[in-house]
């Protein structure tokens, strides 16, 4: 088989591929046997169909031809695309161009590639990150924090004010006059806003025995309102205990405030620095996906990006047992609004991807062939397969041009964080030598642990897809 590939407009590319006499005639052996063992004829067992007697029942010899092409192009053409390099991203245009009745076989794939983008300046990139430093503010509340563990509540005269704690019974009937709420000796904190905003507004400056009224929207239909009561019981402040090295040693595992203050610091610091790293990450990409006109981006590439992110989401509500109106009706949101937000957030990944493989390009990033081999043996190892058949299924499936591409990004990626300038947040330079996180210990990990809440949802490596539509393809054989 011999494939040549010849660029047209709009990122379109004419695939040429001539397949010899013997090469097609495999390939028509093959469907021939496939197919004997699917018919059934009488007098003859599965498997056991002769040629002809098949293609008699087919409609002669033609009819078995067609079915040949018609299975056996697929297979030609994704492996053109490998032998070319190619990277489609969307279902080629096939003609046929010669061989339809007899010998060898040619045909012509149009098909849509993606595309090499403009990134104009971004070798000048600019990041600002959040600053390292541990402000003593920061320390004495997180002090704070731990001595209010150990307040106690003590009742007061004056009216009520924010942070307050006050026991009330409140009470809410709607508009026929039926209680919705009610709860008696509810310890409530002023300002907190959990139950409708405007408990807070006519809470404060209320004094112990004091009763108020007031009208508020129902949080669960907007078009009807609650009539509220509420009787304040008591005020309460936080009493919270003396910061004494006595207090420290009941209270945390250090003998010391001193102590204590030292270790607060410290993972406050390793907090920020995980902080800085992530932000070092997603402005990078943030600020080099920027460069990036929309004008430039396929809609093929967007609308692919969308249903894989729907399917993903519908695939985690079923792992919940829930369904999309079940989601509508937790989060607040309609089907247009969900739609908007993933398609909104498809377009930067889609983005940063063409960008990503743009500076591929612009700094003529290049992938070894050991590399790929390393990378196919992992991904082999995680599937639970070896590297060989693994790479046969690659090449098969045309896959294995998308491993290449996705470990060349990896590079575009490392060469980006190597060469933005960073700034902190008062426009200062900053060091990387700062940003090394140290890897001897746990640090890492219990700054992560702290941190909580980092999302790494917008990733940009996608090697783990590829296994996927690897697994997917074979499931399909």
């Amino acid at each position: 088989m011999r494939a040549t590939a010849e660029p047209l407009e709009g990122n379109l590319v004419r695939l040429s591929v001539e397949i010899d006499e013997p090469e097609f005639d495999r390939a028509l052996g093959d469907v021939a046997r496939t197919l004997a063992r699917q018919v059934r004829v009488p007098g003859f067992r599965p498997g056991k169909v002769p040629r002809k007697v098949l293609e008699a029942r087919m409609g002669g010899a033609g009819a078995l031809r067609a079915e040949a092409l018609r299975e056996a192009l697929p297979d030609f053409y994704a492996r053109a695309v490998v032998d070319t390099e190619l990277d489609p991203i969307a279902q080629p245009e096939i003609d046929i161009t010669g061989g339809e009745e007899s010998g060898g076989v040619s045909f012509d794939a149009v098909v849509q590639v993606r595309p090499l983008v403009p990134i104009p300046g971004y070798d000048g990139l600019q990041v600002t990150l959040p600053g390292l430093a541990v402000e003593d503010e920061e320390i004495e509340a997180q002090v704070d924090r731990l001595r209010e563990n150990d307040a106690e509540l003590e009742e007061v005269g004056r009216p009520a004010v924010d942070g307050d704690l006050v026991t009330i019974d409140l009470h809410g009937n709607d508009a026929s006059g039926a209680e919705v709420v009610g709860v008696d000796d509810y310890l409530y904190e002023v300002g907190s806003g959990s139950v409708v905003p405007e408990l807070d507004a006519e809470l404060h400056g209320v004094k112990a025995g004091g009763i108020v009224a007031f009208d508020a929207p129902n949080p669960n239909d907007p078009e009807a309102s609650i009539a509220f009561r509420v009787l304040v019981k008591e005020v309460k402040i936080k009493k919270l205990p003396e910061a004494t090295d006595e207090w420290a040693a009941e209270s945390s595992e250090f003998s010391s405030v001193a102590e204590l203050r030292a270790d607060v610091a410290d993972r406050i610091a390793r907090v920020k620095l995980m902080q800085a790293q992530m932000a070092l990450r997603q402005k990078s990409l943030e600020a080099l996906s920027g460069l990036v006109s929309d004008e430039d981006v396929p809609e093929v590439l967007v609308d692919a990006e969308v249903n894989e992110r729907l399917h993903d989401l519908q695939h985690r509500l079923e792992a919940q047992k829930l369904g999309l109106e079940e989601y509508f009706q937790a989060t607040g949101t309609s089907p247009d609004e969900l739609l908007g937000a993933i398609r909104t957030d498809a377009q930067g990944a889609v983005k940063a991807d063409l960008a990503l493989r743009a500076l591929v390009e612009a700094e003529e990033l290049t992938l070894s062939d050991e590399d790929l081999d390393a990378e196919v043996a992992a991904m082999a190892d995680r599937m639970g397969t070896t590297a060989t058949e693994l790479r046969r299924q690659l090449d098969t499936a045309g896959r294995t041009g998308a491993v290449r591409s996705e470990l060349r990004k990896g590079k575009a990626l490392e060469w980006l964080l190597d060469h933005v300038d960073l700034v902190d947040e008062d426009g200062n330079p900053m060091s990387r030598d700062d940003l090394r996180v140290d890897a001897s210990g746990d640090d890492e990990a219990d700054a992560v642990d702290e941190a909580e809440a980092f999302d790494q949802a917008d990733e940009v490596d996608e090697v783990d897809e590829v296994e996927v539509q690897v697994e997917r393809s074979e499931e399909n054989e």
